[in-house]
């Protein structure tokens, strides 16, 4: 299935709660290529938690991630920002970009990641205050470039998981990244289905802990706000862990049921995969 990203001067999209600080995006990154370095060439053929794909094949998807990302900053700070994803298919797409690197050595692999991570970390890092709310392309469409920095940490946290985990490895979990994360991918399936005219009015609301945090995902006026202003009855809470309810909105497999809140959240980004039970897709880049 196609994104409807929408387009123009109305992002679909609000994010209004912020952890203070730097944006983490950047860190992130670069933490995963330093473990990266580590590992053994064999391990790099292992399978990841993306069905279908080795842990070489997600440092590929990455690479042409953090190229687009930079991309789509630049040409945002130009004030021509791209509309490439109106003719992206997540679930096609990703899987030929991987594909047509297969074969490549793993020195590659992890040079490409390594160079176009330093190039993205050189985009954000010229950024000025300004330069943050100046809109950029990103799957739900064009965003604020703080909101682009959201989608991109979101996406590469889960994919860092998705080699660590099934390798044995532990995980990385900073609160800014998570904190990040869970608010943005919270908001993330709502936002396609504002962009698919397909979400209706209302709100629900997150309460996590390790770290603690309220979240309030809230469609008003074709908008999604994120924030945590709002009191929702009992029935629209979901509680959990941080990082296990993180991992649900991104459709990972924790092992336990999603609580209905939580799939109420995920279910435009299942609609976009065409996978209502999916775990371990790609993600929508």
């Amino acid at each position: 299935m196609m994104l409807t990203p929408r387009y123009g001067d109305s992002p679909p999209i609000s994010i209004e709660v912020r952890t203070p600080g730097p944006h983490p995006v950047v860190r992130q990154r670069q933490r995963l290529v330093a473990t990266l370095r580590d590992l053994p060439e064999d391990a790099w053929q292992r399978p990841s938690r993306c069905e279908g794909w080795t842990v070489q094949d997600v440092a590929t998807h990455l690479v042409s991630t953090n190229g687009f990302w930079a991309l789509s900053i630049q040409a945002g700070l130009g004030g021509e920002p791209t509309r490439f994803l109106a003719t992206f298919d997540p679930v096609a797409t990703p899987a030929q970009l991987v594909d047509r690197e297969a074969g490549t050595a793993v020195a590659d692999t992890l040079e490409q990641l390594a160079a176009s991570t330093d190039g993205l970390a050189a985009v954000i890092d010229g950024l000025t205050d300004a330069d943050w709310d100046a809109l950029a392309e990103s799957p739900p469409g064009h965003v604020p470039i703080r909101v682009l920095a959201d989608h991109a940490l979101w996406d590469c946290w889960v994919h860092e998981r998705d080699i660590l985990l099934p390798l044995g490895l532990p995980a990385t979990v900073e609160d800014d990244e998570v904190l990040t994360c869970l608010r943005y991918g919270a908001g993330l399936g709502r936002a396609l289905e504002v962009c698919s005219g397909t979400a209706a009015p209302g709100a629900v609301a997150l309460e996590v802990h390790e770290p603690d945090a309220r979240i309030v995902v809230e469609v008003k006026d074709d908008v999604v706000r994120v924030h945590d202003r709002l009191a929702v009855p009992p029935s629209s809470v979901a509680r959990g862990e941080a990082v296990e309810i993180l991992e649900m909105l991104s459709m990972r497999d924790v092992g336990a049921p999603a609580p209905p809140v939580v799939r109420e959240l995920t279910a435009g980004l299942a609609t976009v995969f065409d996978q209502p039970d999916a775990v371990g897709s790609a993600l929508v880049e």
